[in-house]
């Protein structure tokens, strides 16, 4: 019997890359803060997560995810459909390493106790009429 559980999920919207930490002085004391842009998208996460399950994975992980951007407005219909057919792949910003680690760190003690536990990692950016990310957690 194959008790190994199995979680996806969808988060709505533009994906958004992690961000730097950002540093301000008060007095002489510095505080590190995370990027609201950052911040507010990893609460989405969570929240999507939520929507479909309560529980947190366990032992060793993988994470698939999929990071779909939609085709800019200023393209010809032939460049299009190359684009959503995949023929044309993704290769602007946001970077796959930090799509994967604003996703990741969204989930530690909510899907997971810590993105330690990803010992595989599959990220794709893909075209796709409606900007999206797509989540598979899978325990090993």
């Amino acid at each position: 019997m194959d008790d190994k559980r199995e979680i996806a999920f969808t988060v709505p919207g533009k994906p958004v890359g992690k961000q730097r930490p950002r540093f301000s002085r008060q007095g002489t004391a510095v505080r590190t803060y995370t990027p609201r842009k950052t911040a507010e998208y990893e609460n989405l996460v969570r929240i999507s997560y939520r929507a479909v399950s309560k529980e947190k994975l366990k032992g060793a992980i993988s994470a698939t995810i999929y990071g779909y951007f939609e085709p800019p407005k200023s393209i010809s219909k032939k460049q299009r459909e190359q684009m959503l057919k995949g023929d044309i792949s993704y290769i602007k910003k946001i970077d796959s390493d930090n799509l994967a680690k604003s996703i990741l760190d969204a989930l530690n003690g909510v899907a997971y106790d810590d993105d330690a536990q990803v010992c595989l990692l599959i990220v794709q950016k893909l075209y796709a009429e409606t900007a999206r990310v797509e989540v598979l957690l899978k325990e090993l």
